[in-house]
């Protein structure tokens, strides 16, 4: 009987791959891959997070971990479709200790149907199962108990031992979305977690921005783990209104918190095998001894200030944009903003609307995505109420988004951002009339590719691209800021401009910058740039890497993680990180294929 549905295609390919699989011989697996073909693992096989690119990368991994992760059960689920000649499957399935979803993509070839991309992702581990559902805990102890605990009582007794009496298994440095929601992971799998942060409150890291900071990026791109927002959470949330709801979700999750807690100090201890770091806690010294050591503090390091000759005689206010309080103070003042991306559009668009003569100050060519067609052609398909009326939640998204290897997924954006400048071309060409620096990235990709290999040079317009298009936030394109005087600052063209505020929107440094300052410049240089893909595009160095640089997998330093990103990120690969770190809190073996070689240092 000819298989002619898309279901019946990608049962039939499973099944044969299970079976070559079960043969244990790597080439008749990757036989069953078009030699155009992609395996992108996030822990099941490798438990790291890794793609294999082509045939022979196939081979290669599966030659290492194919008989330790001992695959099978490989079942559709749901309904396969097809479009454009490629076949769309979801499946289940097994290894030795955990279980499994993933997604298949095929082509028809001369020899049959053939995967063109694979997804396998680890969904829990064997034994070590969230306590949800069935297995939920009863917490009331019916009968008659002498000397019975409260749930309070209790949870008050775990509070006063953890980082004391007892020690964490995981030390979370960074309570922001990040150390939150894998600390929320953390806690559902039982593995004893602190999050130590420096700010008093859970969410003060939103607080404590600017004030007309809102998320640029839609509702349903942001939920965090197992609490989604309500129904009625409004599209772009603010930062006051996201910074209570993160303290309210670390009470409800039953996070251990330590706020106003700054770490000091952090060494391993080879012949122990765990990590002595030091912290500051209300004024006193703590030394915690954790196994696993995680750094949760964004996508960034420290905020990056340009050296300026003059800076120290400016009689103005000056400061980065991560500490910019607002403009309500400079009323009928005038500012100049160096920057030109998100930050430094925000700021220059809640000066303008204070009354304040503004100038923005544009070094370099900057990528603008219109907030309402950024949300119809690229985040809509996955991310919107249409999605949802699709039956596409968060949780499929992330999986559909997830499934597309990074070495492609610009070929799936170009066309995105191309029917973007058809549909904003009169906004675009009157930014260009006022001199302002355009550009789609160095492919045409777009934000996305952007951010994943750079973590910059994009504005999402929520309007204020409007203000600089029509003269009302003034632009001077193309210029650096030579020399400050105490009242003006001198541009690299010659113009001098008057100042009562300067704002530097000029991004952050690398991760690892905070390792150096933590641990040690060897250790930060063992473990290397965080971030990028190795794209070879401006600001992401090659050679190609085909993953995010150390984000949510080993390290080449023992025993530490690096966790962030923006919501989506942040809730979608706490699943994975937290997995890999229960299997080790559990003393499982977690035989790692390929750390990745360091190419890049701070």
């Amino acid at each position: 009987m000819t298989m002619t549905t898309p279901t019946e295609r990608a049962g039939a390919w499973l099944a044969q791959f299970e079976a070559a699989l079960t043969s244990g011989k790597p080439q008749a697996v990757s036989a069953l891959f078009d030699a155009d073909c992609y395996w992108r693992d996030l822990v099941s096989f490798t438990w790291n997070i890794r793609t294999q690119e082509g045939q022979a990368a196939i081979e290669e991994m599966l030659a290492a971990q194919l008989a330790k992760t001992a695959p099978g059960n490989f079942r559709v689920e749901g309904d396969a479709t097809e479009a454009d000649g490629v076949v769309d499957a979801w499946f289940t399935f097994e290894t030795k200790v955990s279980r499994g979803r993933g997604h298949l993509r095929l082509k028809a070839t001369a020899a049959g149907d053939r995967a063109w991309t694979l997804l396998t992702t680890m969904v829990e581990l064997k034994g070590f199962e969230e306590k949800k559902g069935t297995r939920r805990v009863k917490s009331a102890e019916h009968g008659v108990h002498p000397g019975r605990k409260s749930w309070l009582e209790q949870r008050q007794d775990e509070v006063a031992a953890l980082g004391h009496t007892t020690q964490p298994y995981v030390l979370i440095v960074g309570g922001g979305q990040g150390g939150i929601a894998l600390a929320a992971r953390l806690r559902r799998l039982g593995v004893p977690t602190i999050v130590v942060e420096k700010n008093a409150r859970a969410g003060d890291s939103w607080r404590n921005r600017y004030k007309s900071l809102h998320l640029h990026d839609p509702v349903w791109y942001d939920h965090l783990p197992y609490l989604p927002f309500p129904d009625d959470w409004p599209v772009f949330a603010a930062k006051d209104k996201i910074g209570d709801w993160l303290e309210s979700y670390a009470k409800i999750m039953e996070i251990n918190y330590w706020g106003s807690t700054t770490a000091r100090k952090a060494r391993f201890d080879e012949a122990r095998g765990e990590w002595e770091v030091v912290v500051e806690r209300e004024g006193r010294e703590i030394t915690l001894r954790p196994k696993q050591l995680v750094f949760a503090l964004g996508v960034s390091g420290y905020a990056n200030v340009p050296k300026i000759e003059g800076a120290e005689t400016f009689l103005g206010d000056q400061h980065h944009s991560s500490k910019h309080p607002g403009p309500e103070a400079y009323k009928g003042k005038k500012a100049v903003v160096l920057g030109s991306n998100n930050s430094a559009h925000d700021i220059c668009a809640a000066l303008w609307e204070n009354g304040v003569q503004v100038t923005m100050i544009q070094r370099s060519s900057t990528h603008i995505a219109p907030s309402d067609s950024l949300m119809d052609i690229v985040l809509g398909p996955l991310y919107s109420e249409q999605a949802v009326a699709n039956g596409i939640d968060h949780h499929k998204a992330d999986l559909i988004f997830g499934s597309v290897p990074y070495k492609i997924m610009h070929t799936f954006h170009i066309p995105a951002y191309d029917e973007m400048k058809k549909r904003d071309a009169d906004l675009y060409g009157r930014l260009e009339k006022a001199g302002f620096m355009l550009d789609f990235g160095e492919d045409g990709s777009g934000l996305f590719m952007k951010y994943l290999r750079r973590g910059s040079g994009y504005y999402i317009d929520v309007g204020a691209s409007e203000l600089v298009a029509n003269g009302s936030v003034k632009l001077k394109s193309g210029v650096e800021i030579k020399s400050i005087k105490p009242k003006s600052v001198v541009l690299s063209d010659g113009t001098e401009l008057d100042a009562d505020l300067l704002v530097y929107a000029t991004g952050y440094g690398s991760m690892n910058h905070w390792l150096a300052d933590l641990i040690s410049p060897e250790v930060a240089d063992r473990v290397g740039k965080v971030w990028g893909l190795g794209s070879n595009t401006k600001k992401d160095p090659g050679p190609w890497e085909g993953e995010l640089r150390n984000m949510w997998k080993p390290t080449n330093q023992q025993q530490l993680w690096i966790h962030g990103g923006n919501l989506h990120q942040s809730r979608h690969y706490s699943q994975f990180l937290s997995l890999q770190l229960k299997a080790r809190y559990e003393g499982l073996e977690t035989p790692v294929y390929k750390v990745a070689p360091v190419h890049h240092l701070r």
